[in-house]
């Protein structure tokens, strides 16, 4: 006699008796799957988030709650908005290169990508950059907050004012190498102060990456013996002209040990290392003037 022959059909079997189909229906048991562990079942979460494209590269907009700068240079904070929360953490080498001067309730723009903190089972953005959402008028709302601050703190009083050099004999230019501007301050300079030295402390004038690169280029100029300081750069847009309303950058300007000339942008352009500065000249040109 044939032995049945079987062949599955989802839960039923077709059994082939000598030429006869005969159905039948039968219970399967589930197959039973050890349990994962917390550790495993973390770590398959994040492998799922970290691996997906678009949460490795990422922007979200929303409200800052829960601003907590740590001691250790790190930012921790809250993006809401009417309906969810999304925690970030900022580590200190990306906060370092941040201009924003970020408090509950501003509206901001936050990079970065999407993983998970293993010890807490939370999913949380990891930030690189964060901007004010919101548009110009968010900046010049920072502008003038910013301003308002240092005001109070006598950044900007008249009696820190110190006169310039008549006759300097050596000049430190902050700037970058690459600006159109550092050509129109150096033919400036050696029509007026010809027998001057000049030295430039290079530096991004532009970017995110710029404000502390331009508090270096000034404590450079704090260890050479220099008469005057030139801070400038050329014209351009709120944006273009934002490293120059750090205040990183304000507070090195403050504490240099010299007379400091700021020209940043045009006549009409206003930054806040203008009021911090000794003299505030309307171009980068009018700067080698004085």
């Amino acid at each position: 006699m044939l032995k049945p022959r079987l062949t599955i059909a989802w839960d039923q079997f077709v059994a082939i008796w000598a030429g006869q189909i005969t159905t039948f229906s039968v219970r399967c048991s589930p197959m039973v799957q050890e349990p994962y562990s917390i550790t495993g079942i973390t770590a398959y979460i994040r492998n799922v988030l970290e691996s997906d494209e678009l949460l490795a590269d990422v922007w979200i907009t929303g409200e800052v709650s829960n601003f907590r700068p740590a001691a250790s240079g790190h930012w921790y904070f809250t993006v809401k908005d009417d309906n969810a929360q999304l925690k970030c953490v900022m580590f200190r080498s990306a906060a370092s290169r941040q201009s924003i001067d970020m408090r509950e309730g501003d509206a901001v723009n936050v990079h970065g990508r999407v993983g998970v903190y293993d010890a807490r089972g939370e999913y949380q953005l990891y930030a690189d950059s964060v901007t004010p959402a919101g548009g110009i008028g968010s900046l010049y709302e920072q502008f003038e907050r910013l301003k308002a601050k240092l005001l109070a703190e006598g950044l900007f009083d008249e009696e820190r004012k110190r006169p310039l050099p008549a006759f300097p004999r050596t000049i430190g230019i902050v700037t970058s190498p690459d600006a159109a501007a550092f050509q129109d301050v150096l033919n400036v300079l050696r029509r007026r102060y010809p027998l001057a030295h000049i030295l430039l402390s290079p530096t991004l004038v532009q970017g995110t990456e710029a404000p502390p690169l331009i508090v270096q280029a000034i404590n450079r100029l704090q260890q050479v013996d220099i008469d005057v300081l030139l801070i400038c750069r050329g014209g351009g847009s709120i944006e273009d002209l934002w490293a120059f309303n750090d205040e990183r950058v304000a507070r090195a300007l403050a504490d240099s040990r010299v007379p400091t000339v700021s020209g940043v942008g045009h006549e009409t352009d206003f930054t806040i290392v203008d009021f911090v500065a000794d003299f505030r000249a309307p171009t980068p040109s009018a700067a080698a003037e004085v």
